[in-house]
Parts: structure tokens; C-alpha cells; sequence
């Protein structure tokens, strides 16, 4: 069984390319000497995702993205990330990209929030930015090596 799997809740959406995701978030992880423990992407609706906010963080709005760290140590990342696929979808059209870009971008923020990096601060924003456009920038030039 892959460390990384993919699942939708309410919602019939699964990507493409998922072997290439897959690799991409290991090598991700493997850049920061970490090991890649189970990691869940749950793909879902706003509603959905929504709830979750409420319902675990206490926040009142709609958001893209919610990852819970589920690792027990520091060595080895595991956690759950949720997507919102409706929002990704919103968000691309708002920032004049294609949707599997926005996508991508969104799973490799929750892989970061995973590797211990936040967005609470502008400071910290920029430099989540800056992460994120380096692994984007790895998986347009990633080719995926037979077997794996």
C-alpha cells in the first residue's frame, strides 16, 4: 500500500495522475530528511470541509484546505489533508489559473503545513509562497521512474 492515498467524501472527484502525486510528495518530503508516513488527501465539498472547520477548529468560514498532523514524531510525516474541491475551483478562476495547477498547489501547502510550515503571518505567508513554487517547479520537470 502507497503512504500517500487519495479519497473523496461527498463528492466523485479524483485527479490524475495520482502515481505522479504520489512520487512527487515523497520526493517532497524525502528534500526535507523526513520519512513519509500514511498521508490521507480527502477530497470534498465546501459543505463538507466547511463542517470540519467548525466542527474541529472553531472557525466560521469556508476554506480550501484543513490538515491535521497525525505524526508522532518529528522524523516521520503523517497526517490527514481535506480539500475542498469546490473552493480549488473558485480559486483558480480568481487567480487566472488552470484548475489542476491550483490543485497542485493546494496539496503541496497541506504536504508543507505536514513539514511544519505555517501561514499565520505575512512573513510566514511569503515564505510558504516561496516553498510552494519550488515543489511546483519540481513536479512540471518530475518524470516518474519505472516501478515505483
Amino acid at each position: 500500500m502507497d503512504p500517500v492515498t487519495f479519497h473523496n467524501e461527498d463528492i466523485e472527484f479524483m485527479p490524475e495522475n495520482l502515481s505522479i502525486i504520489q512520487y512527487w510528495i515523497a520526493q517532497t518530503i524525502r528534500e526535507y530528511n523526513k520519512t513519509t508516513g500514511e498521508i490521507n488527501i480527502i477530497f470534498c465539498s465546501d459543505e463538507y470541509l466547511y463542517n470540519i472547520n467548525e466542527q474541529y477548529l472553531n472557525h466560521d468560514d469556508y476554506t480550501d484546505i484543513i490538515t491535521f498532523n497525525n505524526a508522532d514524531n518529528d522524523s516521520t510525516i503523517e497526517g490527514d489533508i481535506f480539500i475542498s474541491v469546490e473552493r480549488v475551483i473558485e480559486n483558480a478562476s480568481i487567480f487566472s489559473m488552470n484548475f489542476e495547477s491550483e490543485l497542485h498547489r493546494v496539496i503541496i501547502h497541506g504536504i508543507l503545513h505536514l513539514l511544519g510550515y505555517t501561514d499565520k503571518s505575512d512573513e510566514s505567508k511569503a515564505i510558504m509562497t516561496k516553498k510552494e513554487d519550488a515543489c511546483l517547479e519540481i513536479l512540471s520537470n518530475l518524470s516518474v521512474p519505472r516501478g515505483t
